[in-house]
């Protein structure tokens, strides 16, 4: 306490005193995302999105976009077209057999977060799709961090894929 006391007088006669030394932190003045219940997982929120804007979506990218808009998510992302090769997230294969996909991601790479969405032809096996990228998928593609949750599923002749943590921690 005898130093607290020495530092506040010798700043008092330097001038550089105020009554509020620990000033709390500016706000940003963006619009705050609203709270999101806590017993919902990351992925199963995105799932509910997806299933609820697959039906009107018409471009792979939009509807990405729209996914990583969701409140649930807690950084700064962004979608991007992609073309059928090799994919983050998935081990030594390529992923092949879409007609359309987009990509959804945080923009820094330590975050356990990739996902995808994918329009496959018309009469296409979705089921069969769908089992590659389950059983290629590799949780820990990203060498520091490990995706909590993998879910893959469909509507229709679209389908979503999403490895992420299974909640974010308040910051």
């Amino acid at each position: 306490m005898f130093f607290l006391t020495l530092i506040k007088s010798m700043m008092f006669f330097t001038g550089s005193y105020s009554i509020n030394v620990f000033p709390e932190p500016l706000k940003p003045q963006e619009e705050q995302k609203p709270e999101v219940p806590e017993t919902t997982s990351v992925g199963k929120t995105l799932l509910k999105d997806f299933e609820s804007k697959a039906s009107t979506a018409t471009n792979m990218q939009e509807l990405a976009q729209s996914l990583v808009e969701n409140p649930i998510i807690q950084f700064m992302g962004g979608a991007m077209e992609i073309e059928e090769g090799y994919l983050s997230g998935f081990d030594n294969v390529e992923i092949k057999g879409f007609k359309s996909g987009a990509m959804f991601a945080p923009m820094i790479g330590s975050i356990p977060f990739v996902g995808y969405v994918f329009t496959l032809d018309e009469g296409a096996d979705v089921d069969a799709f769908m089992q590659n990228l389950k059983d290629n998928a590799n949780p820990r593609w990203n060498i520091c961090t490990e995706a909590e949750e993998t879910i893959v599923e469909n509507a229709d002749n679209m389908v979503f894929f999403v490895m992420c943590p299974a909640q974010f921690e308040e910051q």
